[in-house]
């Protein structure tokens, strides 16, 4: 399994429609802001078992949390899936469209392995405002990392997944960084593009 989706019936985390839904793949992204790195994506899909209680909106939570949570997240879950978007893609479609187009690619792997077990979502939920193009019913939920549980194991996924490529990539440039801000945008990393100009992972298309 790479990384998966969720059985979903309780209504207090979405709409009075959500009785409708039995099965809810849930999809975020970590990385939209950087100015350096791919954007990562993640689907996941949960049991009615699921230890919910260890979920959150990845944000909210300590990287000592967030590393707790990933390995029982990726045991547990029917099925779940990390995927990614390049600076280069990032620099064609822009941003958002990179974002999208990565959680597509979760979400897609995330059904085809949810076949595999017999099984099809009923719908597809992501955090946000706008939803990836897919043939498939899909909603946006506005602060859904904080609402639905599928989207905050996705969130916490796509999280922990950026942030070790990016420490990765502190040992190839070790110039700008990395390891300590994830490609975003402080001080420290400003003065370092200035110094050294942009490496092969910046996304060049944002404003230095």
């Amino acid at each position: 399994m790479e990384e998966q989706c969720l059985l979903f019936d309780e209504s207090r985390f979405i709409d009075d429609t959500a009785e409708d839904y039995a099965l809810v793949i849930g999809a975020d992204e970590a990385g939209r802001g950087p100015l350096a790195g791919p954007v990562c994506a993640s689907a996941v899909a949960l049991p009615r078992d699921f230890p919910f209680e260890i979920l959150n909106d990845s944000k909210k939570m300590t990287e000592k949390k967030r590393l707790l949570a990933e390995p029982v997240i990726k045991k547990k879950a029917l099925a779940w899936a990390v995927c990614w978007a390049t600076p280069k893609e990032i620099d064609e479609i822009n941003i958002l469209q990179a974002s999208l187009l990565a959680m597509k690619r979760a979400f897609e792997k995330v059904r085809s392995q949810l076949a595999g077990l017999g099984l099809d979502a009923d719908i597809l939920l992501v955090d946000g405002n706008k939803t990836p193009q897919v043939d498939f019913p899909c909603r946006a939920i506005v602060k859904g990392d904080s609402k639905i549980p599928a989207i905050m194991a996705a969130s916490i996924l796509a999280k922990n997944a950026r942030d070790r490529f990016m420490v990765c990539a502190a040992s190839k440039w070790p110039e700008y960084g990395f390891e300590k801000h994830k490609g975003y945008p402080c001080p420290l990393h400003k003065e370092m593009l200035y110094k050294y100009g942009p490496c092969p992972i910046h996304r060049k298309t944002f404003k230095y």
